[in-house]
């Protein structure tokens, strides 16, 4: 592509899309990495998907963290030993905002700028337009690589449910607060974090709770033997073992959730996405929520299920989650399915572009920051061995590109949406690791 004069050349700087955890990450590493770096954020200030003050959060006022704070915590800059084992949402974004003005992150950050479209220039180059988030004329910068880190928790997947409802209909993105459940009947759809969150919240507010859910899943205890159970199950062990002892824990604290007509799990322990929540069983037990199977359709004021019965709540939640959403790209820069699911190497890296980078689009058993760290990381080394030796680089990226995702995802999961980009928290590392280990030999 020739170049024109509205198109500035940013030289062998690197684009950042989104300034949350993800892209904080990825500015601190590329830049350690000897990279200038221009990231974009839509919103008026840092922290992403946990800066409640942003239209596209998913926070809502009782949000904490279902990963302990040690599990969670960037490697190079720890959560404050004081803090809870489970910080809330606010110190959440508070750390992320230390975490900004400690490395000075913030200096490469344009505030309030939109990513409109990224397109390659065919020598491994990119074409980033951009705008103001409220409108206004575009420019067009040249970079040599782009980390996209606009996060996978905003776009909200809407079950499609047959019918009118004479109720509201709202999905969990749009649920901030306690107060929208009080004194109401509440149908909560979805059996993951989210859903069994606000069924908890609901027990407390509302008059009437029912649980909605496809299949059985695992609830596990956020403490087992006094400390939390991530910490307990960190340990590197066969995952066999890993799987009795899960069902030993959830067995002497949970028990058996049938009884109160929760769906038995078609899986085994670690083969979906951890449903971390001590206080479901409980509101159960009390009578306080009342599980019931899958929605099939909306007729007037009722909710009709899979069993034939009539429920009659007057708001319906449905807490089914979230799809990745890359507007700014063609789908085929990702190799992205039909169905909207990227093959990416690592869930990070662009098969057949090598400058091109995905930081944050993973789900595990523990916390995303770490592994969004050591992502980056990656990155940054993989953009840098290109610039220190092309060829070598090359040659690293042609036997990486044909891995398939059973070589860093080795732990079966439920074949659903909502574990396209599940992975064991060790094997990934282990396999992060092995790239960083090649490109150092490289070197």
């Amino acid at each position: 592509m020739p170049d024109t004069p509205d198109i500035a050349d940013r030289h062998d700087a690197v684009c950042v899309i989104g300034a949350g955890a993800s892209g904080l990450a990825a500015i601190k590493n590329l830049r350690e990495a000897g990279f200038e770096v221009d990231c974009y954020e839509r919103e008026t200030s840092v922290g992403g998907a946990w800066n409640w003050r942003h239209d596209r959060s998913p926070v809502y006022a009782g949000t904490h963290l279902i990963t302990s704070r040690p599990l969670t915590e960037f490697p190079d800059f720890p959560m404050p030993d004081t803090w809870p084992d489970y910080p809330d949402h606010k110190m959440v974004l508070s750390y992320l905002e230390r975490y900004s003005a400690h490395f000075g992150l913030e200096s490469d950050v344009w505030f309030g700028t939109e990513v409109v479209s990224v397109a390659p220039t065919g020598d491994g180059r990119w074409n980033v337009t951009t705008q103001s988030t409220g409108g206004g004329s575009s420019r067009v910068q040249r970079y040599a690589g782009v980390v996209v880190a606009n996060g996978h928790n905003w776009s909200a997947a809407r079950p499609e449910i047959p019918g009118d409802f004479r109720g509201q209909v709202i999905h969990s993105a749009q649920y901030k607060d306690p107060a929208q459940l009080r004194n109401r009947k509440v149908l909560v759809i979805g059996g993951g974090n989210t859903g069994c969150d606000i069924a908890v919240e609901a027990a407390q507010q509302a008059t009437m709770v029912w649980h909605s859910t496809r299949r059985g899943y695992w609830y596990a205890p956020k403490y087992v033997f006094g400390r939390p159970a991530d910490q307990v199950n960190a340990r590197r062990i066969p995952l066999r073992l890993r799987q009795w002892l899960y069902r030993k824990a959830v067995g002497f604290t949970a028990g058996d959730l049938t009884r109160y007509g929760v769906p038995a799990p078609d899986h085994q322990p670690y083969e979906s996405h951890p449903t971390v929540n001590s206080q479901l069983p409980y509101y159960l037990g009390h009578g306080r929520i009342t599980a019931v199977p899958d929605v099939t359709e909306f007729d007037g004021g009722s909710v009709v299920l899979a069993d034939g019965r009539r429920i009659e709540p007057d708001l319906v939640i449905t807490a089914t989650g979230y799809r990745p959403r890359f507007e700014f790209l063609a789908p085929e820069l990702l190799d992205t399915a039909e169905d909207g699911r990227p093959d990416l190497h690592l869930h990070a890296f662009a098969r057949k572009h090598p400058t091109l980078a995905v930081v944050g689009l993973v789900q595990a058993d523990f916390g995303l920051f770490p592994l969004a760290h050591w992502q980056s990381v990656a990155v940054a080394r993989w953009l840098r061995l290109r610039v220190t030796d092309p060829e070598r680089a090359t040659a690293v990226q042609q036997k990486e590109s044909t891995r398939p995702v059973a070589s860093w995802s080795k732990r079966r999961v439920v074949p659903t949406e909502r574990h396209w980009f599940e992975v064991d928290h060790g094997d990934y590392l282990r396999a992060v690791e092995g790239l960083l280990r090649e490109m150092e030999t490289a070197a």
